[in-house]
């Protein structure tokens, strides 16, 4: 049987990362052990895959396909806790990944970290200002909403135009306030 436990404690919980970038996933344990078990689940597929088991004293057995130069299992602050390092990621890496410890015939799972390998990150625009430059800068969006006519574009022109019409019209009765204001002083100017 398989059971997620607290006495193995994973991080990261989730990575998402490049193809073929490489990434480190740390298991803690607090408890007696022979020796570290990693696994991918994988959803696509809908099974467990072992991938590699570390004894005590750092000799590694890696299960079927797995690669050794892409794979490997490094123990820390002696034998309480591992870290699996995974190199060249590819998307087939993808999955959520465990550390186990074997219990009389049962294997205990760690908390678990969910790896994403994608082609390209989907990174927010950059907010950062940029350099004043005395050319004018055109900026060409990938938005299909955007026609690629630069300054003359929709997306700029309506909410400009919007702008202008409501600050005219915001005007409009200070201009006539001050109409009325100079029409009485002249008024009381002539009267005299």
């Amino acid at each position: 049987g398989f059971y997620t436990t607290l006495l193995l404690t994973q991080t990261p919980e989730h990575i998402l990362t490049r193809t073929n970038n490489r990434t480190e996933i740390l298991c803690e344990m607090k408890k007696e052990h022979s020796g570290v078990y990693w696994y991918r689940w994988s959803q696509e597929r809908q099974h467990f895959e072992f991938l590699v088991f570390s004894n005590t004293l750092g000799k590694a057995t890696y299960g079927t396909n797995v690669s050794q130069e892409r794979f490997s299992v490094h123990e820390a602050r002696s034998h309480s806790s591992y870290s699996l390092r995974i190199s060249h990621l590819h998307p087939s890496d993808s999955g959520i990944y465990y550390c186990s410890v074997s219990q009389s015939s049962q294997l205990l799972l760690g908390t678990g970290t969910q790896l994403r390998v994608v082609d390209a990150l989907p990174l927010p625009p950059k907010t950062t200002q940029t350099p004043v430059s005395k050319k004018p800068v055109l900026w060409i969006t990938k938005s299909k909403a955007a026609s690629r006519t630069g300054l003359c574009s929709p997306l700029v022109w309506i909410p400009l135009a919007a702008g202008v019409l409501l600050l005219l019209l915001g005007l409009v009765p200070t201009a006539h306030r001050f109409y009325r204001l100079r029409r009485r002083l002249w008024l009381r100017v002539h009267r005299q």
